[in-house]
């Protein structure tokens, strides 16, 4: 038995999102500031430059972390490794390699509550049964999960795809039903969905922030030929060509 107080009762903090066990707050005022930091610490607020933080509940789920984002842990909660087995391992190991996601993402078991490192970027939680139940990711802003969520390795429809976009071959890809936590540059509101039928989706940039599974993702030049491409001053774009939805940055 715990019990908690100043920390979601304080008036100081605001709950932006709850989705599944996870909680995103947001802290309206830094306090914690000195003479020399006041200034930066009043205009960061004014400009939305606030610290967040996602509270998850284990229980209801175990949650998966990316390791190194816990902050604290209160209840009965257990850390472990989520590994299942030699073969398990040498998946992890590789999915981790190809991804550059870590290769051992930390499951919480038990009962209690887990809070996450606090940071100044933008916390998205999507569920992904309303993503047809697979959704890829753009490198590097994988969270926290629901541990139920399966990852793999999504590899590019083309090796030259990945060689000429300057990127990685493989995106970290999750199956299931069960809520995912972003960490992303840009907020929730300014973030443009895109839903494709049997369509193209051709983007200059790694704007993508993620996409369904169902879709076919390509680096390709931006015209038909080198002069075309040439002509429009673009070179290579991100394509997504199928059925599936986009979620995209309006800036990089």
């Amino acid at each position: 038995m715990y019990q908690i107080k100043n920390f979601r009762d304080n008036d100081d903090i605001r709950v932006l999102q709850e989705l599944g066990p996870f909680t995103v707050v947001e802290y309206l005022r830094d306090l914690s500031v000195t003479p020399s930091s006041a200034q930066q610490a009043y205009f960061c607020n004014e400009m939305n430059i606030r610290k967040r933080q996602v509270i998850a509940q284990v229980g209801p789920a175990n949650i998966t972390l990316q390791a190194g984002a816990m902050q604290w842990m209160v209840g009965d909660v257990s850390a472990t490794t989520g590994i299942k087995g030699v073969g398990d391992l040498f998946g992890k190991a590789v999915r981790g390699k190809v991804t550059g996601e870590s290769a051992i993402k930390p499951e919480y078991t038990g009962n209690g509550m887990l809070v996450l490192e606090p940071t100044y970027k933008y916390l998205l939680l999507i569920d992904v049964a309303q993503w047809g139940g697979s959704i890829v990711i753009e490198d590097g802003m994988f969270l926290a999960c629901d541990a139920s969520l399966k990852h793999k390795a999504v590899m590019r429809s083309t090796f030259s795809s990945a060689v000429a976009g300057n990127e990685g071959l493989f995106n970290l890809g999750l199956n299931g039903n069960g809520v995912v936590c972003l960490e992303s540059m840009v907020p929730q509101e300014e973030l443009i969905e895109i839903e494709l039928q049997d369509d193209v989706l051709k983007i200059d940039g790694n704007m993508a922030i993620a996409w369904s599974s169902t879709l076919q993702f390509t680096v390709e030049r931006s015209g038909k030929s080198l002069i075309g491409s040439a002509a429009s001053g673009e070179g290579l774009v991100n394509v997504y060509r199928g059925s599936g939805k986009v979620l995209m940055a309006p800036v990089l």
